[in-house]
């Protein structure tokens, strides 16, 4: 081989070792440097196994289910129980079941913030009950009565309709909203209605003057439904 190609040789030897070592070391910042001219806009990884419930925790509705009330829990009750969390009574639903006996009750929160302070508030002070994450579809489903209607208990088998309207006598009320039905009692099935008022004012005097009074035979039992 003559002198001429052995140094030939050398030198493309030494081009290719100095190329790999100046790529090598050049600083991370240059190499990325195409990247910031880009016309097309990062978008961050999605993840879709993340709760929508955790990915906007200071803004929108949030909706719970409050589990441990009685029939004799009110709205007021737990509006008063969760101060601070910026609710009012119509962000409060009660859960009746067939019988008309509440098994929980729905809360409309304002924000993430909201629900997580009842969380707190319940931990310290209210350990009665217990509060569960819901959707606004369980909401939905419920129709509150708004202290506007009044459950009558033990009305007598052979009641009609005129004698649930004489019961009532003497208050205010929808007589086309009677309902009169039967539901499961602890020995034998229990004669119900529901009556709606025009206003709460005019529920409770109804169940002031009215409850424990007789229908035929029977003694009434009166309940203002929420």
């Amino acid at each position: 081989m003559s002198k001429l190609r052995l140094f030939a040789t050398a030198l493309g030897s030494r081009l290719t070792v100095r190329t790999v070592r100046e790529n090598h070391g050049i600083p991370l910042l240059l190499r990325e440097f195409p990247r910031w001219f880009s016309t097309e806009a990062e978008q961050p990884p999605q993840d879709s196994a993340v709760d929508p419930f955790l990915q906007t925790p200071g803004t929108g509705l949030v909706y719970g289910r409050l589990i441990g009330v009685t029939r004799h829990t009110l709205k007021t009750d737990i509006v008063n129980l969760l101060e601070g969390c910026k609710l009012t009574l119509d962000d409060v639903k009660v859960d009746y079941n067939r019988s008309f006996s509440p098994v929980g009750m729905m809360v409309q929160f304002p924000s993430r913030n909201a629900f997580d302070q009842a969380i707190r508030v319940i931990g310290k002070k209210g350990r009665l009950y217990k509060l569960e994450r819901a959707d606004r579809s369980q909401w939905d489903l419920l129709i509150p009565f708004n202290g506007k209607a009044v459950l009558l208990q033990g009305i007598p088998r052979n009641a009609l309709p005129e004698d649930v309207e004489r019961f009532l006598t003497g208050c205010e009320y929808d007589a086309s909203s009677i309902d009169i039905f039967l539901r499961a009692g602890f020995r034998d099935p229990i004669r119900m209605a529901t009556v709606k008022f025009p206003s709460q004012t005019e529920a409770m005097n109804a169940f002031i003057k009215k409850n424990r009074s007789f229908c035929l035979n029977n003694q009434i039992l009166l309940r203002v439904l929420q």
